[in-house]
């Protein structure tokens, strides 16, 4: 099948080169020049794992390549996917629909002269419930045989091509048999390996996102509350969420207690949420979500107090060392980064601090020019009062607690993803603290 893939953000460049990994013939779209001609000459514009060789494949291959031409796209395929995004509104915690808009109201005009009966628009942007069946109204304006359907995507950063091409369901929201039909024979060579595909209308599938992201992020903030009931009881919130965890009907998955979630999807996406069940009147069923929100943000000032206290009681004349930037690992997107925002705090605070990832150096440096950055762990560390552990990336769980501590000025450690062997470090003459631990060393 022919298909365009309007937005190569991070969802829509990975959807264009996983669907021209499965065989379709795509076309990327974006405004963005400088994005397209790296994505044409096979190079992400961000970091992804296992993204750039299938990129690259799928371009040379010629079964993958990009423009900046929204007629072009019209002419290219009958089916175009939504991809841009849906940040949050300033000053509002709704979701800024402008630029879906624009990609529809731009792409609309076209379509009538394209050539292609029975157009689908697809959306994966996350949008607030309603949306679909507002821009069907606006796009048959111009194209009045084109149809809007509604195709979340589930992806987690660091693991999105896997995710994409081994996902765990395809919920398709449509209002017709021939667009369903049509979604399920481009999906056909993932659902010929049994992935579950999920019929339903497109409020359903534009509300199993934003209720799916509130479920999980529920999730967080439960556990990283019942760390703070560990800190004052001297209760272990590691086993507790360990003895929760092993109940089938809660699971352990997304019960990690530490410094709580960022990036770009469930923080606004809770505060879209929360603010179009107001709209809707239906503000009090959605309620939690203010105080889900408030606890996940109360973590980073929970992280910040945990190291202050092992630097003396101030930051002043303080040197801290942060070990992670990206808001998770295998990225290096540093949207909301917790780790940012703690390190910039405490910066801010009288410390002076160094930054150390293994990706997301230069995203972070460009959003926080104050902060201090280095290339290598040692680095970082050299001489710091206190090591912050803020991003759970893999090298930073192996590394030696013996030899970083002949680096630092002070062996004190604060192990906020709650991912360090606290014996190990223990052994090698570090304190260590931890939200939801007992006291260790």
């Amino acid at each position: 099948m022919r298909l365009t893939v309007i937005g190569t953000g991070y969802v829509g460049a990975v959807h264009a080169a996983c669907m021209a990994d499965i065989g379709h013939d795509v076309l990327g779209v974006d405004i963005d020049t400088d994005r397209i001609t790296a994505l044409a000459a096979g190079r992400p514009p961000f970091f992804e794992p296992g993204l750039s060789g299938m990129l690259k494949a799928a371009v040379d291959a010629g079964r993958l390549r990009f423009t900046t031409s929204l007629a072009e796209a019209a002419w290219f395929a009958d089916t175009h996917f939504v991809c841009v995004g849906t940040p949050q509104r300033p000053g509002s915690g709704a979701a800024d629909l402008r630029h879906v808009e624009a990609a529809v109201d731009g792409l609309a005009p076209h379509l009538p002269r394209s050539g292609y009966e029975r157009v689908l628009v697809v959306g994966k942007s996350t949008v607030p419930v309603g949306t679909a069946s507002r821009l069907s109204t606006r796009l048959r304006t111009s194209a009045p045989d084109a149809e809007v359907a509604w195709n979340p995507e589930f992806l987690r950063e660091g693991c999105a091509v896997r995710d994409t091409l081994s996902p765990e369901r395809i919920v398709v929201g449509a209002g017709s048999a021939r667009a369903e039909a049509r979604m399920r024979e481009l999906y056909a060579p993932l659902l010929a390996t049994g992935t579950r595909f999920i019929a339903t209308d497109p409020a359903t599938a534009e509300l199993v996102k934003v209720a799916s992201n509130s479920f999980l992020a529920t999730k967080i903030s439960f556990v990283n509350a019942m760390a703070e009931i560990c800190d004052v009881t001297g209760a272990d919130v590691l086993a507790l969420a360990e003895a929760m965890g092993a109940d089938s009907r809660i699971g352990p998955r997304f019960l990690s207690p530490g410094l709580g979630f960022g990036g770009s999807c469930l923080p606004k996406d809770i505060r879209a949420f929360a603010a179009r069940a107001e709209e809707l009147g239906q503000g009090e069923s959605v309620a939690f979500l203010r105080q889900v929100d408030e606890i996940n943000t109360r973590q980073r000032t929970r992280t910040v107090d945990l190291a202050r206290q092992l630097a003396g009681g101030s930051f002043a004349e303080r040197s801290v060392a942060v070990l992670g930037a990206a808001f998770k690992p295998c990225s290096d997107d540093v949207r909301d980064s917790p780790a940012l925002a703690v390190a910039d705090t405490i910066r801010r605070q009288g410390a002076q601090v160094r930054v150390h990832d293994p990706e997301a150096v230069d995203n972070a440096r460009a959003a926080f020019p104050a902060l201090q950055f280095a290339l290598e762990v040692s680095k970082a560390c050299e001489r710091a009062d206190v090591v912050l552990h803020l991003t759970e990336w893999p090298q930073y769980r192996d590394l030696d607690p013996a030899a970083l501590a002949t680096v630092v000025r002070s062996p004190a450690i604060v192990d906020a993803r709650n991912t360090l062997d606290p014996v190990a470090w223990r052994s090698a003459g570090w304190t260590l603290r931890a939200p939801g631990r007992p006291r260790l060393g």
